[in-house]
């Protein structure tokens, strides 16, 4: 075992029984610290359900086009813990890493922390150490109460798409979890609003209002969408014809949108040249990922297209199933899905965008968490959102199955792995493609 994971280790057994969202364990800990938040460069605060790590990656993208150094915080990892961390342009290295970890563990003397509001101190002290001109920080549940929801005036607050999700903690209706999320709004400090559907859209809205913090909704302060293959974003300060994103989607094109209209509002958006190269140097695995080399595709039929996605929740489902009926359009492929996920999703909710599209699902369990939905119950999901489904005890046998099946349509397939981040991690580090 490495250095890094034993720490990891280490503080995750001091992590309550039950999680209880709340502030003060973080509070105690960063005061031990010598309060780093307060050391911070100027802050872009980023919630949501989905669209959260690619609205940051195009801020990231962006700035650095800029030549400005950004500290980058999300989470989770896909590969490696390490991903979590970006200092000034680079992802924190292991030496770096456990000082800072060890530094949290001392000034924590035992006491009960979760795992995330630990490695976020630890997050914090690293990013105070060393000088960079913009942070861009990502909540990691919910915002009101989340552990990153400690700094007093960020620049700007992103909300991205609002879904249902993490239901348990956050509350069981769309307007108790976007209410959660608009808890990161600050007075004084803009709030840029992805488009929402209509419950939370007014949650965020009343909230802002009584806040005083300047509301930018998609749609009405800012509109983005392609067209001819290019990105064309338009608000008060004009209209801007640039560069298709790179990442893959129809829904990137709201995600890039909503973080040029962030940087406008945060007063750090360069010029359109710059804001071109960015958009086209993007990068964020896991996400509408093709897998265009490696050993899983050599286990697939010659010329299949093989695809990766983290999304997990409806929202996500909705937004993939949409990609991959605009990819049935160009190029006719019979669609195949292998797809594992945790017990806390929504597998159904997740699946019935596919209805119709997929022609089966090849369900699969997940080694590197014990909360994975068993694939025999997520094939019983798939079953009753409308989709023939198989439970395989292997990633491998499912992909072997998958292409015997496509064998008898007489086509070379398009498969999609999804259902969850972890699964994504797996299939990247299976495949040797490490993020950097």
């Amino acid at each position: 075992m490495d250095q890094v994971t034993a720490i990891l280790d280490r503080l995750l057994a001091l992590h309550p029984r039950e999680i209880d969202l709340s502030l003060g364990r973080m509070e105690r800990l960063l005061e031990a610290l010598g309060r780093p938040q307060g050391r911070l460069p100027p802050t872009i605060h980023i919630a949501g359900t989905n669209g959260k790590g690619s609205t940051t990656a195009f801020m990231r993208a962006i700035l650095e086009a800029a030549g400005l150094k950004v500290h980058v915080y999300t989470s989770p990892h896909l590969v490696s813990f390490n991903e979590r961390i970006r200092i000034a342009g680079r992802l924190v290295d292991d030496a770096r890493l456990i000082g800072a970890l060890d530094a949290c563990e001392q000034a924590n003397a035992g006491e009960e922390i979760t795992f995330f509001e630990v490695t976020t101190a630890a997050a914090f002290w690293l990013f105070a150490e060393e000088p960079a001109d913009i942070l861009l920080l990502e909540v990691g549940l919910g915002g009101r109460l989340d552990a990153t929801n400690v700094i007093d005036a960020p620049l700007a607050s992103v909300i991205t798409p609002v879904s249902m999700d993490h239901e348990r903690y956050l509350g069981e209706t769309l307007a108790d979890i976007a209410a959660e999320k608009a808890g990161i709004l600050k007075a004084g400090a803009p709030a840029i609003v992805a488009p929402q559907p209509e419950a939370a859209r007014d949650v965020v809205a009343r909230l802002a209002g009584a806040l005083g913090a300047p509301l930018t909704s998609f749609g009405e302060g800012f509109h983005a969408f392609e067209e001819n293959g290019r990105l064309v974003y338009q608000d008060d300060e004009g209209l801007m014809d640039l560069p298709r994103p790179r990442l893959i989607g129809r829904h990137q094109a709201v995600n890039a949108g909503m973080a040029i209209a962030a940087l406008r509002q945060a007063g750090r958006l360069p010029d359109a040249e710059t804001i071109g190269r960015g958009l086209l140097s993007v990068d964020w695995p896991g996400r509408m990922q093709p897998l265009m080399h490696g050993p899983l595709l050599d286990l697939c039929p010659p010329e299949t297209e093989l695809w990766l996605d983290g999304g997990h929740n409806p929202g996500a489902g909705a937004a993939i199933a949409a990609e991959m009926g605009l990819q049935q359009e160009r190029s006719d492929r019979p669609l195949y899905l292998v797809s594992g996920m945790l017990k806390t999703k929504d597998p159904v909710g997740f699946f019935q965008p596919f209805a119709g599209l997929a022609r089966h699902v090849a369900t699969i369990p997940i080694a590197s968490t014990d909360a994975y939905r068993r694939p025999e119950d997520l094939a019983g999901a798939a079953a009753d959102a409308g989709l023939q489904a198989t439970a395989f005890a292997s990633l491998e046998a499912a992909l072997k199955d998958t292409g015997e099946r496509a064998e008898l349509d007489g086509v070379a397939p398009r498969v999609l792995i999804c259902g969850s981040l972890y699964l994504a991690g797996e299939i990247l580090s299976k495949n040797g493609m490490r993020p950097v």
